[in-house]
């Protein structure tokens, strides 16, 4: 064996360790489509033991087909087709038993063109399937929850063009504020996606500035007093100490917002706002508790998820991705937030977020 030969098997057998190491599935064969690299991802999503599959045909070690079951490996022909390939895009196959794999792979050629390596990487595609899922459930949402509030527009907007003077003030009054209502809806809606968007993409701007936070708290609990709600129906705990806290106001108005009213439209009694400094001093706690019935301590983990409604999928208004944009929006702080049951039995929504500095700083 020449110097090349033993410095090209060294780096196979070091190719083999580390590729271990890798999240993806690797099958390596050689110029006679022999493997003689399968890592333990490959193993665990083919269900292959690594020492059945190496020495063999990488064909029969992973018989892959297309979705119209054709043999992918007899359509592709990779040791005598085209001498000019070099690798193959990511596309969608499957085993045997109907899994469905995400496939890339690749060549390694001599000067003439002959195969040497031919390499495969090998992906789950749940995750892509889930994510597929999660569009769908979107488009879905958005088109349910713009469709009435659209309707509604037209519908009233029409009818008083058409009979316009068919209408006291009153009647026209009536009229317009629900139209007025329901483009409020639209806006708000709008507004969430946008919001999912960028928290999504980590493109979320903070604008920081010293908030008074007992002041943002008296500020939400008024707004929802002038909309309609009794005002014996909030109670105010606030704590001295806190440091001073440079966020985003806006963020903090919207954050204490979704809180509170997911508060008062699922909740139950009294919705309590506590503002006091976090346990190490260098930051605030905030909770929003009520009465309710609570949240089950196994949907805990899922409350922050995008759509999520509650046991029973119950809509109640509300698009379900509040607490999701809420969880997007303390995180951009660099703070946290927890749901837990609160002490007098229905939910309690705690977030914390650290001082922070002037975006100048």
């Amino acid at each position: 064996m020449g110097e090349a030969d033993s410095a090209d098997s060294a780096a196979l057998l070091r190719l083999a360790g580390d590729s271990d190491d890798l999240p993806d599935g690797l099958v390596v064969a050689d110029d006679a489509a022999r493997v003689i690299i399968f890592n333990r991802a490959a193993a665990r999503l083919v269900g292959t033991p690594a020492a059945e599959a190496v020495g063999r045909d990488f064909r029969d070690v992973l018989p892959l087909h297309d979705a119209d079951g054709r043999d992918w490996w007899k359509c592709l022909d990779p040791y005598a087709g085209l001498a000019t390939r070099t690798r193959h895009p990511e596309q969608s196959l499957y085993l045997p038993d109907g899994a469905e794999m995400l496939v890339t792979a690749s060549y390694r050629r001599d000067r003439a063109g002959r195969v040497e390596r031919f390499t495969i990487c090998l992906r789950d595609a749940v995750r892509r399937a889930r994510q597929e899922r999660d569009r769908a459930d979107l488009v879905s949402t958005v088109a349910h929850e713009l469709r009435s509030p659209l309707t509604s527009v037209k519908g009233f907007t029409a009818t008083l063009l058409a009979k316009w003077h068919r209408f006291n003030d009153d009647q026209k009054r009536v009229m317009l504020e629900t139209v007025n209502a329901d483009a409020d809806r639209v806006t708000r809606l709008i507004t969430e996606l946008l919001d999912v968007s960028r928290i999504e993409a980590g493109r979320l701007e903070m604008r920081r500035q010293v908030v008074d936070l007992a002041e943002e708290a008296r500020k939400v609990v008024r707004g929802r007093v002038a909309a309609g709600d009794a005002e014996d129906r909030f109670q105010l705990e606030l704590r001295s100490g806190l440091p001073e806290m440079w966020l985003d106001p806006d963020k903090v108005d919207q954050i204490l917002g979704n809180l509170v009213e997911n508060a008062v439209r699922h909740g139950a009694g009294t919705v309590t706002i506590v503002v006091e400094p976090d346990k190490h001093g260098k930051g605030a706690a905030v909770s929003v508790r009520d009465e309710g019935a609570g949240i089950p301590p196994e949907a805990a983990q899922r409350v922050f998820r995008r759509f999520w409604r509650g046991p029973g999928g119950n809509r109640r208004g509300g698009t379900g991705l509040g607490l999701f944009i809420v969880k997007g929006l303390v995180e951009a702080h660099g703070g946290a937030i927890t749901v837990q049951c609160a002490p007098g039995g229905g939910a309690e929504f705690r977030f914390t977020v650290p001082a922070g500095a002037p975006d100048y700083a």
